[in-house]
């Protein structure tokens, strides 16, 4: 799993990831609440990946985030830990239910590390990494259905090209996002991708999935012009920041298994200009 992160904030193990958020395109008045959730997201994150820790004991060690969204709900103060997502609760009226689907993704990675379909992969995506936008949605007052839609859309291509484009570092967990469906649809299969073997099918299949993940990320490609002030230009580069990670899985041809395609300082001026002239929805 790969929450968003937060500028200054991440320790360094996180500092390679793609998609900030907080940063200088974002309100300020948003940033506090974007923040807390950025943090409640990665001590659960570092819960259920970090150390040499039983999955039993990760899942407990998981309740106890449980208990203190139960805590904020109840009005109850939860420790000083956790005292900034309970201001942002309170201050924005933040829904704490995706918080919760969030925890649950956290804590099916305690137990599951295959998916058999993209059904069911998308069915994970939808408590990884949906609950993410639409917090960041609710913070800005939309909350109609297209929106809702096309956010989810955003955050599900986000997350499948990041699983992409970690097929060697999940591997080490061990982790496989590979749908072993498609796997098989190109004659590809889990020990190619546990053992480390760069097959041609693997390559393939990976290619595969990273156009399905582009085509998803285009259905939500709308939704930038209608999020208001800075936070949508924040969206568009956002966007444009996954594109661009899928467009450089693509000139690998899928060779992700033992180079991580990342964004660098050189690919932000071709964000700017792409995030300038980012397209404009249909009427």
């Amino acid at each position: 799993m790969n929450p968003t992160v937060a500028p200054g904030v991440a320790p360094e193990r996180h500092r390679q990831e793609n998609f900030p958020v907080a940063g200088w395109l974002c309100p300020p008045a948003l940033r506090p609440a974007v923040l807390a959730i950025y943090r409640f997201a990665r001590r659960a994150d570092d819960m259920a990946d970090e150390g040499e820790v039983d999955p039993a004991t990760r899942r407990l060690q998981l309740e106890t985030l449980r208990g203190v969204l139960h805590a904020i709900d109840e009005g109850r103060a939860p420790e000083p830990l956790h005292a900034d997502l309970a201001a942002a609760v309170a201050a924005h009226r933040l829904p704490l239910a995706p918080m919760h689907a969030l925890l649950d993704a956290f804590v099916q990675d305690t137990h599951i590390d295959r998916y058999a379909s993209r059904e069911e992969l998308l069915a994970y995506c939808r408590l990884s990494a949906n609950p993410v936008g639409r917090l960041m949605l609710h913070l800005v007052g939309v909350s109609d259905e297209r929106a809702l839609a096309e956010s989810d859309a955003i955050c599900t291509a986000l997350q499948l090209i990041n699983h992409w484009q970690d097929v060697g570092v999940d591997r080490l967990k061990p982790r496989v996002y590979l749908p072993l469906e498609d796997l098989q649809a190109h004659g590809a299969c889990i020990d190619d991708v546990l053992e480390g073997r760069d097959t041609p099918a693997l390559r393939a299949t990976v290619c595969k999935l990273n156009a399905w993940a582009m085509d998803l990320m285009q259905q939500g490609a709308a939704l930038p012009h209608r999020v208001p002030g800075r936070l949508g230009w924040e969206l568009r580069l956002v966007v444009q920041g996954g594109l661009r990670v899928a467009e450089k899985i693509q000139a690998l041809d899928g060779a992700t298994l033992h180079q991580r395609p990342q964004l660098r300082a050189w690919d932000l001026p071709r964000l700017l200009w792409r995030a300038l002239l980012h397209p404009r929805p249909a009427a």
